[in-house]
């Protein structure tokens, strides 16, 4: 009879790492450091599992990641809220880390999701600047937002913090342009994305950082991947409105911002955007159209390698 296949699940902590694997049952505990790293990654190899799953945690699962995939290891690290509800499905409300240990067992061996390549270590470094971008923005929107109502003895304070803020972002955005020019794939992706009016520096480097699907999938799984896809609400005689919740809210945030700009100078995306306001759409929903017609229109220019070149407008 052919081996069974094996599922292992890991939950990561600072310091610890709870394991457990399907079907067998098997659940142990291992520090988090580079020894017990080898020995784990030994039992593993002879364990010859069919996938291994984690959960994203904000960083701790990043020397895990590399040591899985160097051992050549199948590896998915999974959306927390996926697994979450997963569980829930089960009627598994308890949480530990041996309980998540064993939930993520259980929703490899189930789902089975496909495994994910690794990232090279220059993309790494170059999603990390795109995030630590938004943090600087953040803050800054926030110290901004307080000196309009801070006491004349906080403000001096806070105006230093916005300027210092200011200039770690002009260096962090100066270092994302030299790392864009040091990989030709990266660079004519950038050239190609911001060839279409709405789309600036930030845009472009938060699709090539956050949604390297682009040009890969068809219109309608990448709205949904980026969370623009309007998902249906209806049960029995029940219709409810169409929304858009659930994929990439990064992506979604920075495409928003695109459509804004892309409904006053893109000429397809303008004609789109007073159409839908002049048949009664809120303007909302006429922005979410723009953002998904946005989407497709830089999907297909990546997936075909051209930059966008729209037909002129009818007089």
């Amino acid at each position: 009879m052919p081996a069974k296949s094996v599922f292992v699940g890991i939950d990561v902590a600072k310091r610890k790492l709870d394991i457990a694997a399907r079907p067998s049952g098997d659940y142990w505990t291992c520090d988090y450091d580079d020894a017990a790293l080898c020995d784990l990654i030994k039992r593993l190899r002879r364990l010859r599992p069919q996938l291994v799953v984690m959960e994203a945690t904000g960083g701790y699962e990043f020397a895990l990641v590399l040591a899985l995939a160097d051992a050549g290891l199948p590896l998915y690290v999974a959306n927390p809220r996926q697994v979450r509800d997963f569980g829930r499905g089960l009627g598994i409300l308890e949480k530990t880390d041996k309980v998540d240990a064993k939930l993520l067992a259980h929703f490899a061996e189930v789902v089975r999701p496909q495994p994910r390549p690794m990232l090279s270590e220059s993309m790494r470094k170059f999603r990390g600047l795109v995030l630590r971008r938004q943090q600087l923005v953040a803050m800054l929107t926030a110290e901004e937002n307080r000196r309009a109502t801070a006491i004349e003895e906080l403000r001096g304070s806070i105006e230093a913090h916005i300027r210092w803020l200011a200039e770690e972002l002009s260096t962090l955005e100066a270092q994302l342009r030299q790392l864009i020019s040091t990989d030709p794939a990266w660079c004519e992706q950038d050239r190609i994305l911001r060839s279409a009016k709405g789309v600036g520096p930030v845009l472009s480097w938060s699709l090539i950082a956050g949604l390297p699907e682009l040009g890969q999938l068809d219109r309608r799984e990448i709205a949904k991947l980026a969370g623009t896809a309007p998902l249906a609400r209806d049960s029995g005689t029940f219709k409810g409105r169409r929304a858009i919740f659930g994929g990439r809210s990064a992506i979604r945030a920075v495409l928003y911002m695109g459509a804004l700009s892309a409904a006053r100078h893109n000429v397809p995306i303008r004609a789109l955007y007073q159409r839908l306001i002049a048949a009664g759409k809120l303007k909302k929903v006429a922005l979410v159209a723009c953002m998904r017609k946005l989407l497709t229109i830089l999907n297909a220019m990546v997936r075909d390698h051209k930059p966008w070149q729209p037909a002129p407008c009818p007089a």
